[in-house]
């Protein structure tokens, strides 16, 4: 069976704050791992007001800290914004505190707009077009000491901390397949390029240390409630996320609308119903159709679920369903 896994963006529902976020994501945390989910991925923006997870390492630590037995790591680190000896810093030291459970997914976006980019950064040299040579200098300094090297990563140098390459289009299926690399598309909020990029990977890939064959992880959104009208206005508040981040209004996750997609014009109903494509929202049968019908298409070897739900108690009952009607329950 297809392996299950969990992206949380962190969000910050309205009328909470970057604490309560945080503390949301550890307690969803520790739920998948009760539930028998493979990984828990955190991932870096900059910038949003309704995103907790900028310091993406910071947060990783705590949800390791949370746990005992998941896999915990980014999905991803936007390596433009980073010297890459800082990042094997980072999660050489989360490793070396959680053996065998950190992973490390690497994406060449830098996760904001471009002024908040420099100010990340303080010049724009480190750029995407330089993303290949930054994860290669990335596997260095993961890789054991040499004779006579003189810089080194510790911790970092022989931590073998899986990489991961992630991208939204045939870019990263190439660089990933080129490096012998595992690779994870964002088709849950940019599905456009998806079957191309799966199809690119696995004709393309070449066998490597860390990989022997191909390995994709797809996003999926998954809003799971009892019944398909709750699970509908569920998704309402991500469908209004998208909207007001497209027409410059981000802002913090609202709360759900009943009738919201009524509300909207035929492009932004053409905008999300794009974006948001890759979805199962429903009751725990209808997401188990849908759910099935993608893996079924695609090939998959593990979805990567995201649900951004307002209501924290809603977001862990939409895992417990998901859990409970693909048989993942008790498989931890």
């Amino acid at each position: 069976m297809t392996k299950l896994s969990i992206l949380d963006l962190a969000p910050v529902p309205q009328g909470a704050d970057v604490s309560q976020a945080l503390a949301n994501t550890i307690d969803l945390a520790r739920n998948a791992e009760r539930l028998g989910y493979n990984r828990y991925w955190l991932a870096e923006h900059h910038n949003m007001a309704g995103i907790a997870s900028a310091a993406t390492s910071v947060v990783i630590g705590a949800v390791a800290a949370a746990t005992k037995t998941i896999r915990v790591g980014a999905g991803g680190v936007m390596l433009p914004n980073h010297a890459p000896l800082v990042i094997a810093e980072q999660f050489g030291t989360l490793n070396a505190l959680h053996p065998g459970r950190i992973d490390l997914g690497l994406g060449r976006a830098p996760g904001s707009d471009g002024a908040t980019a420099q100010a990340l950064r303080r010049t724009l040299r480190g750029d995407v077009d330089g993303f290949p040579n930054d994860v290669m200098e990335l596997m260095h300094w993961f890789a054991p000491v040499q004779e006579g090297q003189r810089i080194q990563a510790n911790p970092g140098e022989g931590q073998a901390v899986p990489l991961w390459i992630l991208g939204s289009s045939t870019y990263g299926a190439q660089l990933a397949a080129q490096l012998g690399l595992p690779y994870a598309f964002a088709s849950h909020f940019a599905p456009g390029d998806m079957m191309t990029a799966i199809r690119l990977y696995r004709d393309r890939f070449q066998p490597s240390e860390q990989l022997a064959a191909p390995y994709m992880m797809l996003g999926f959104n998954v809003f799971a409630a009892n019944t398909d009208a709750e699970a509908k206005l569920l998704f309402s508040s991500v469908q209004q996320a998208f909207v007001n981040l497209r027409t410059g209004r981000p802002g913090k996750l609202p709360p759900p609308v009943v009738g919201y997609e009524d509300t909207l014009g035929g492009g932004e109903r053409a905008m999300i119903g794009q974006a948001l494509a890759c979805s199962a929202v429903g009751s725990p049968e209808t997401v188990k159709r849908e759910l099935e019908a993608f893996v079924a298409a695609t090939g998959a070897d593990e979805l990567m679920i995201t649900s951004q739900i307002w209501d924290p108690a809603a977001r862990v009952r939409s895992i417990e369903l998901l859990a409970e009607v693909t048989g993942q329950v008790g498989h931890a």
